[in-house]
């Protein structure tokens, strides 16, 4: 079977997913919905057969829920095989895409989503923008990739319920070292200004798949992380010492033009009486 045939039969087979996971947004949106996009694994190529689908949506209020300034939706529904599905209202979206959060910047860049025709030529420009956000602020970039490979540290070894199978097996788990290690990297061609998109995917995913299978001992885990986490802190101090923070305001009149002009459309559909 050739590599394209088996690219689209995975795709078909995320897409297929996606669409059972629309369900429950449909359900859930009390103003609509803008689109659902794929996070994690499948967005760095270091999926492997089984990997969970998990997903987020970008949600819309109504418009009595925004004029009596009801707290804005942020909430994950479990799907029945324990795939999660992330709801969250436009403006929390937005301004976690702000922080810098990769989680959430990722989702710009996916090559798996699903957006409503109904909002795509206004959440368009957001798309064709996404450089330009994902690199907002090059200080608040730096601080979520170092403070998410610190949560990776102090998950490695930690007995967490879900992973207690993983922590009986090797002494800790290897999917928080292979974050930790993709971290690593990612910082190193952020700084370097590499194109987003490109430090999504790493260079070396072959064998960021086999640490994610276990392939290091306890031992040999503790000192990896340890020089990754090293590494990386001098890094970003060093970044922060000889680089000045930068504030992309396109990027920010982009997301707000966006989430006014969508949540505009929204509140006359349903004010007109459309469903």
């Amino acid at each position: 079977m050739t590599t394209l045939i088996q690219n689209e039969q995975k795709r078909q087979k995320i897409m297929a997913r996606m669409r059972e996971h629309l369900v429950p947004v449909l359900e859930h949106c009390r103003g609509g919905w803008v689109g659902l996009f794929l996070q994690g694994s499948q967005n760095y190529n270091l999926d492997y057969e089984g990997s969970d689908i998990d997903t987020k949506a970008i949600m819309l209020p109504s418009f009595s829920d925004f004029v009596l300034n009801a707290k804005p939706l942020s909430t994950t529904h479990i799907m029945e095989n324990n795939e999660h599905v992330d709801f969250k209202d436009i403006r929390l979206m937005f301004d976690c895409i702000k922080k810098q959060n990769v989680n959430f910047v990722e989702i710009l860049f996916t090559p798996y989503s699903i957006i409503n025709p109904e909002y795509a030529d206004l959440f368009q420009p957001v798309l064709d923008a996404r450089e330009e956000i994902a690199r907002y602020n090059n200080y608040a970039g730096m601080n979520c990739i170092m403070g998410m490979a610190l949560e990776k540290q102090k998950a490695m070894e930690h007995p967490y319920p879900a992973t207690m199978d993983k922590i009986e097996a090797f002494g800790y788990d290897p999917k928080q070292l292979h974050h930790a290690l993709r971290l690593r990297e990612f910082m190193t061609r952020y700084e370097a200004g590499e194109p987003y998109a490109d430090c999504l995917i790493s260079n070396q995913c072959d064998y960021l798949k086999e640490v994610k299978r276990g392939c290091y001992s306890l031992k040999e885990a503790r000192a990896l992380m340890s020089t990754a986490i090293q590494s990386m802190t001098e890094d970003k101090k060093r970044y922060m010492d000889t680089v000045p923070v930068s504030i992309n305001q396109h990027a920010n009149e982009v997301l707000q033009k966006a989430t006014v002009e969508i949540l505009k459309r929204s509140f006359l559909k349903e004010i007109q009486g459309g469903e």
